[in-house]
């Protein structure tokens, strides 16, 4: 008999703290740096039972379990602190490096593209960079163009980098944990409006494997697929839909890369229409990737063209009319299904 796992309500925020605070104390190598991570850092007025555990407060808690010898404040330099877990990864520890935003991203792209990617190539699978880089990422906070993108197209271009963009609580736990394990370097994209989120989250040691898509909801007549906020649009959209007579299969991705083709492929030679719904710009992007191969191997189950719900090829306004115009929508993904499903 399936012994059932049990669950509790928490936050996205509070289920990315719990894996880190799991995993710190089942592996000792594992460690967590990054600007205000730990928090008042070397400030003799702030105690660290004060301290904020991050700009969002996302790993508050952990200095007062750890100390400061694993959880390290460091200076504000990307491309400092994104190259010294790099270092301490090819020594053998785990670092978690909390880069604030992903736009920052261009700081310390040396470290990522050429570094941690490329060694256990070079050296023939001998070396590994075992770095986990947390990123926010994400708009709809009206913080303008250099704090709302989603890159993880970019991230994912580089041979030897996983990445991953959770949606919900359980996500969030089962692949941080999976990505601390992998032993390679990981990226994991955290959307800076699910953090509050609230949702179901598995209790105890709980992992997700990497490389494998959730159908989070069954359907016959077309597929929706998104990743991170565009998979929960996706579910509200699905609902919506029913009411109208369609049903609509959604495909969570989890990994954006390693990516699963096979869920995708096979959802589509059941439904015969696609709809990919993503946050990220289309030029080069995920849903003209996913397009492009569902195209190229699954052409013949299609029904209906392939369709995109994504922002158009532009940085992200600040101007909240022109954001909510931009950003993809549960009802823009209800008004593309409707016209592939007619």
């Amino acid at each position: 008999m399936a012994v059932q796992m049990q669950t509790k309500t928490v936050t996205v925020a509070e289920a990315v703290n719990e894996a880190i605070r799991l995993e710190m104390r089942r592996n000792p190598r594992v460690i967590l740096m990054g600007e205000d991570v730990a928090g008042g850092a070397t400030l003799e007025h702030l105690e660290d039972d004060e301290a904020w555990g991050g700009v969002l407060g996302v790993t508050k808690g952990l200095v007062q379990e750890f100390g400061r010898e694993r959880v390290r404040d460091t200076p504000l330099s990307e491309a400092g602190f994104i190259g010294s877990a790099v270092g301490a990864a090819a020594t053998g520890l785990v670092p978690i490096a909390e880069l604030m935003f992903c736009s920052f991203i261009g700081s310390c792209m040396d470290s990522m593209l050429n570094q941690a990617s490329k060694i256990r190539y070079m050296f023939g699978g001998k070396a590994n960079i075992p770095v986990v880089i947390r990123t926010i990422i994400g708009g709809g906070f009206r913080a303008a163009a250099q704090h709302s993108m989603t890159l993880y197209p970019m991230f994912a271009h580089i041979p030897g980098l996983k990445v991953v963009a959770p949606s919900n609580p359980t996500d969030a736990k089962g692949l941080l944990t999976a990505a601390l394990r992998d032993g390679n370097p990981v990226i994991v994209c955290e959307h800076l409006a699910m953090y509050q989120m609230k949702g179901e989250m598995p209790e105890g040691e709980f992992v997700i494997p990497l490389g494998k898509a959730e159908i989070s909801r069954p359907g016959k007549d077309v597929t929706i697929v998104g990743a991170s906020m565009t998979a929960r649009h996706a579910l509200t959209a699905a609902e919506e839909l029913a009411k109208n007579g369609i049903d609509a299969e959604v495909i969570n991705l989890r990994t954006i890369s390693p990516l699963d083709e096979d869920t995708i492929l096979q959802s589509v030679a059941k439904t015969g229409r696609l709809v990919v719904a993503d946050e990220a710009n289309p030029m080069c992007g995920l849903a003209t990737h996913i397009a492009g191969i569902v195209a190229s191997k699954g052409f013949s189950s299609l029904r209906a063209p392939v369709a995109l719900v994504t922002p158009p090829h532009a940085p992200v306004p600040f101007s909240p009319v022109l954001e909510d115009a931009y950003l993809p929508s549960p009802e823009k993904i209800v008004a593309v299904v409707q016209r592939v499903t007619m």
